[in-house]
């Protein structure tokens, strides 16, 4: 049954075609009865050529809506100069007010509308009913009217309804659109953060290593222990490094299911320490102190927090010169978390942090602020007047539910 329904609705046209043909033969039965003789006064030739142009409304109905409305209103004016009374094709006028209710030109829906009232009253004036009264006569041109009518009001709330749908699809695509869109956008901010994980992952790590080699080879020969230490540092840092790595490159692998993948999970506020005591490895010298009371804080505020720690101190490493040492302050306000990394080098000018970062080709301050903005803090990045640089950041909180 589905088969065949999907058969007719590819094939509107065919199917009205069939019972245009139903009709006709049914117009023609009723225009000669069985003796031969015609049913009504007018001429049977051309009774039969109204009906079979009534069946030519039927049949081309749904392919030109507006063009057989007009054809079916001349038809009528025709049988009203034809005196050819009302047959079984008639049947076509409140199929074509049904049609062009539903999918005609709104000009071509009101004129249907207007023929279906006036369709009943003129036919009545045209072949007034014997033996009947004046109500009466009233009585039939209402029970005719009403036929056209609701076919009318039928076609017009179909209409409606279809058009109710169109927007419901239409608005379903769009929505579908903005979905795909903001799914895009969800994309590139991740890649931009991975982005900026992987610099800060690189950047530090990188960095030790790098240091930590020059010194080893610096003293493999007079101070094996100390080179020892120095390559033990190197695996360490590169180990972190790797997992790190691993954690970041693993969101890029979507509908891919790892077990037992060696992942870590976000650097947080507590990490920092871990972080100091690696810059200060790797000859760094770092002062460190928290200030107020330490508490939990929100997941997106502690990585910002460790992220411009890690930046700030790997930048001193890299352009602080030889003698530089750092301070790192960690304030607990009440409504929300400070950070100050200072250094006493010789610093490097901000645009050098503007354009690229410390290797050039990173984030630098840029890729800061945008950490700052995604939580909603401040960042206010300058050099100190007595030389150095200062990173002041200030991380809000919020409040707690």
């Amino acid at each position: 049954m589905q088969r065949l329904y999907d058969f007719l609705r590819r094939h509107p046209t065919g199917v009205d075609s069939l019972w245009a043909v139903v009709l006709f033969g049914l117009s023609v039965i009723s225009e000669v009865n069985l003796h031969g003789k015609p049913a009504h006064t007018g001429p049977i030739g051309a009774g039969i050529a109204v009906s079979a142009v009534l069946c030519v409304v039927v049949a081309l109905r749904r392919r030109f809506p507006e063009q057989m409305l007009l054809l079916a209103l001349a038809t009528g004016l025709s049988q009203l100069v034809l005196d050819v009374q009302t047959t079984v094709a008639d049947f076509a006028l409140l199929v074509i007010a049904y049609t062009v209710a539903t999918m005609g030109a709104r000009w071509a829906s009101r004129l249907a509308l207007l023929a279906s009232f006036c369709a009943a009253t003129m036919a009545q004036l045209r072949w007034p009913a014997e033996h009947a009264s004046f109500p009466g006569k009233i009585a039939i041109v209402v029970f005719q009217t009403v036929p056209f009518a609701l076919a009318w009001v039928l076609g017009d709330s179909m209409r409606t309804r279809r058009a109710y749908f169109a927007q419901l699809e239409e608005r379903a695509a769009r929505l579908e659109k903005e979905r795909e869109a903001q799914s895009k956008v969800a994309v590139a901010a991740e890649r931009a953060r991975i982005a900026r994980e992987l610099h800060d992952v690189v950047a530090h790590n990188v960095s030790v290593m790098v240091v930590q080699a020059d010194g080893a080879a610096y003293v493999l020969d007079a101070a094996p222990d100390q080179a020892k230490k120095a390559l033990e540092t190197i695996s360490s840092t590169g180990r972190q490094a790797l997992a790190e790595m691993r954690r970041l490159l693993g969101v890029l692998r979507t509908g891919e299911h790892q077990e037992g993948g060696e992942y870590v999970p976000q650097p947080d506020v507590e990490q920092i320490d871990e972080l100091i005591e690696q810059c200060r490895a790797s000859g760094l010298p770092v002062d460190f102190k928290v200030e107020g009371t330490p508490r939990p804080l929100p997941s997106g505020v502690e990585l910002t927090a460790y992220r411009i720690v890690q930046e700030a101190l790997t930048n001193t490493r890299k352009h602080g010169g030889p003698n530089a040492g750092a301070s790192v302050r960690l304030v607990y306000f009440d409504d929300g978390l400070g950070l100050l990394v200072e250094d006493d080098g010789k610093g490097a000018p901000q645009e050098l942090y503007e354009e690229g970062g410390a290797d050039g080709r990173g984030h630098g301050l840029i890729g800061m602020r945008e950490r700052v903005g995604m939580v909603g803090g401040t960042l206010d990045a300058g050099p100190r007047p007595g030389g150095g640089f200062r990173i002041s950041v200030l991380l809000p909180l919020k409040p707690a539910h």
